[in-house]
């Protein structure tokens, strides 16, 4: 089944991609624009092909702590929103350069759960993300930083990006999610303290037993960890999506992954789908 799954992959037409924190920056905080312009230079490749394609970015805050020369992310709810806003500018204006460099135009997106909660607001959400897919833009994702107080302080909101990705994956109906990480994929254990541990290469169900894999909490420039997409997968996959964790530290991974390459993790997704918010 894992192979036919992967094979099948190359005709996903409509696809979310996530990438986090660690892999924008740097560990001082500023931004890796070698990785990014290859994060552009791979997503433009699968735009090329007449694929519809979401980008879910984190990195705003963390950008805004490397132009400031934070190194750790500050306690005070003002100042996280203050870097937030100042980072989400430099975000988009680096990512607008590189995509024009591949001729392709961006759209900014930030997202609120409030705008998701609403029948009415979700709609309209829903026909901003069609009318930019059908002139050939790309959307760029991120929570709203500056005002989702919920999301900075780690409350129940969408929490992180990786649970936003899922969200954004099953309101357009996406054929794949594929959310980048710093490792591989799911391990059997940390492969970052055990070298022993084996990657897990593809879940049919995300339960208890799947979720004892997953480790802490992501960086000190982050929010998220393994068991964050572990959720964000099992959103998505009883959405009806087919989900890969893979390592985004090489972006040209996306076009692995597009080719049926067997890369990361792959979690099957339910054939009944819930689509219900």
């Amino acid at each position: 089944m894992e192979k036919e799954i992967r094979a099948s992959l190359k005709n996903a037409q409509r696809i979310v991609i996530k990438v986090g924190t660690s892999l924008l920056t740097h560990e001082n905080g500023k931004m890796n624009l070698t990785r990014m312009d290859r994060l552009a230079m791979a997503i433009s490749e699968l735009m090329n092909e007449n694929r519809e394609v979401v980008l879910v970015s984190s990195g705003s805050i963390a950008v805004g702590m490397g132009k400031f020369n934070f190194r750790r992310r500050p306690l005070a709810m003002g100042m996280k929103q203050a870097l937030a806003a100042v980072g989400q500018c430099d975000l988009m204006n680096i990512y607008s350069r590189m995509f024009n460099t591949y001729n392709h135009i961006v759209a900014q997106i930030l997202l609120t759960k409030t705008d998701l909660d609403d029948d009415i607001k979700r709609k309209n959400v829903m026909n901003t993300f069609r009318s930019l897919i059908d002139i050939g833009v790309l959307p760029i994702v991120n929570e709203n930083d500056t005002v989702s107080v919920e999301e900075i302080k780690s409350l129940v909101m969408f929490g992180e990006n990786d649970t936003l990705s899922a969200v954004v994956a099953k309101l357009i109906s996406a054929d794949l999610l594929i959310i980048l990480s710093d490792v591989d994929g799911l391990y059997d254990g940390n492969p970052k303290e055990n070298s022993d541990c084996n990657l897990i290469s593809v879940v049919e169900n995300i339960d208890d037993s799947i979720k004892q894999f997953a480790g802490g909490s992501g960086t000190n420039r982050g929010t998220g960890g393994m068991i964050t997409k572990l959720n964000a997968a099992e959103i998505a996959t009883n959405a009806g999506v087919n989900v890969i964790i893979a390592n985004g530290k090489n972006p040209d991974i996306i076009l692995d992954i597009i080719k049926g390459e067997n890369v990361g993790t792959l979690f099957i997704r339910k054939d009944q789908a819930d689509n219900k918010f």
